[in-house]
């Protein structure tokens, strides 16, 4: 959320910000600086009110206690009229902070002076690229088809027992997936990001807190009888554990990794682009997370992504690393940075990581705060990415290493996985 001082004073900076976003209802600034303005004048003047009738609470005493009877009815009279009047002010405060608060939330963050202008992914900008891409037979296979012949995920199994999208992983293809998860949280950990096994239910302010809702309802599924949230990412729960904390100046920054399974509902996917692991419902991620002092942020951001890309280049994956334009940007982040891999079969870039700034939008959500050296307390600025989703890197891995006789393995998982390559 954004902050209503920094609105207050900035409004045309503001609305500059969100026209990167081709945002649509730029008015909405106008309406949260006018409303915000009526309610100071009304929490100004209940607060006079308020202190009339403290005033006059406190005469009513000397009075009565001079036995001036006559006088202290009096200001009685008047003590309850005033009372009637901050009534009505008390109730027009709730009204309106309550249309303030809907206004603000509908605010999307603002982009970083960095963030190119866009509609659409089309209009990303790519900022590098690595590794090679193969050179696959004529008769190479689409992962979906591999999955098949090596035996390494039943697709018809999992829509049975839960429904489309619910990949069931089974012999070489789960103790792979379980090899990339624990080469992940091993190369974070090494990194100096401490591990977290959070809930995978949030309740709402949770998923309020990393901006969740009210933008994402559709995406997440509902346990309406108890008013929770299967989580989207780990990024949901890990980072409200510091929720409404004060975190000490010398504890930061705060470096948290963690894997989880992640459930959204992708609502209306469907086409060439859901096949196989490309889209789905359930899926395994590991995220890491880093709560920072708000000048270093943008420098760990570029070390998040620096951490991200020689992950990448382990597995020996052609990537590129994208820097999203306003229009394609999540309705929190500042500033992202996209990671794809190339996946050789299908002939196409598939994201595998999302890297991203959202300096005090989420912060100041979940009040996650410092101290400074004067003592003041200050928000600090979070960033959290991806590292990595797996559906799209295996997905990836499986085509582009095919080979007549097996898939080969990078070398770094084969101390994971026990073997060089998959064989059928």
């Amino acid at each position: 959320m954004l902050q209503v001082n920094f609105i207050r004073q900035n409004p045309e900076l503001v609305k500059e910000r969100l026209a990167v976003r081709n945002y649509p209802h730029i008015g909405t600034v106008d309406q949260i600086v006018g409303t915000d303005e009526e309610l100071r004048k009304i929490k100004f003047a209940a607060e006079s009110v308020q202190a009339t009738i403290n005033a006059a609470s406190k005469e009513i005493g000397m009075l009565m206690g001079k036995g001036e009877k006559d006088a202290a009815e009096a200001r009685k009279a008047e003590v309850a009229a005033l009372k009637a009047e901050l009534a009505e002010k008390n109730t027009s405060l709730e009204t309106l902070e309550a249309q303030f608060n809907k206004l603000i939330l509908t605010l999307p963050n603002l982009p970083h002076m960095s963030v190119p202008k866009g509609k659409s992914a089309e209009d990303n900008e790519v900022v590098r690229e690595g590794g090679n891409k193969p050179s696959l037979a004529a008769d190479a296979k689409p992962h979906w088809d591999l999955i098949k012949d090596y035996n390494l995920i039943d697709f018809e199994i999992g829509a049975k027992l839960a429904g489309s999208g619910f990949p069931l992983y089974k012999g070489k293809g789960a103790k792979l997936q379980r090899s990339l998860i624990q080469l992940f949280l091993d190369y974070n950990t090494a990194a100096g990001y401490t591990e977290y096994m959070p809930p995978l239910m949030v309740n709402e302010a949770t998923a309020y807190g990393t901006g969740q809702l009210p933008d994402k309802e559709g995406q997440m599924y509902h346990i309406t009888a108890d008013g929770l949230y299967l989580i989207p990412t780990a990024e949901v729960p890990v980072t409200n554990v510091f929720s409404n904390e004060i975190i000490k100046e010398n504890e930061i920054p705060v470096k948290m990794t963690a894997y989880t399974p992640c459930f959204r509902r992708e609502a209306g996917s469907f086409g060439a682009d859901v096949r196989g692991l490309n889209r789905v419902h359930q899926f395994d991620k590991v995220e890491i997370i880093q709560l920072v002092h708000p000048d270093k942020s943008y420098g760990v951001l570029e070390e998040m992504v620096a951490h991200v890309e020689r992950l990448i280049n382990m597995l020996g994956l052609p990537y590129r690393i994208l820097r999203l334009c306003g229009g394609d940007m999540g309705f929190t982040s500042a500033l992202t940075y996209d990671f794809e891999v190339y996946s050789a079969a299908q002939q196409k870039w598939l994201e595998v990581s999302s890297v991203s700034n959202f300096e005090t939008f989420q912060t100041n959500r979940m009040k996650i705060r410092y101290k400074d050296e004067a003592g003041k307390t200050q928000l600090l600025h979070s960033l959290n990415g991806s590292s990595l989703a797996l559906p799209r890197i295996m997905a990836a891995l499986l085509e582009n290493n095919q080979t007549e006789n097996g898939i080969v393995l990078p070398e770094v998982l084969h101390g994971y996985f026990g073997a060089k390559e998959i064989v059928k």
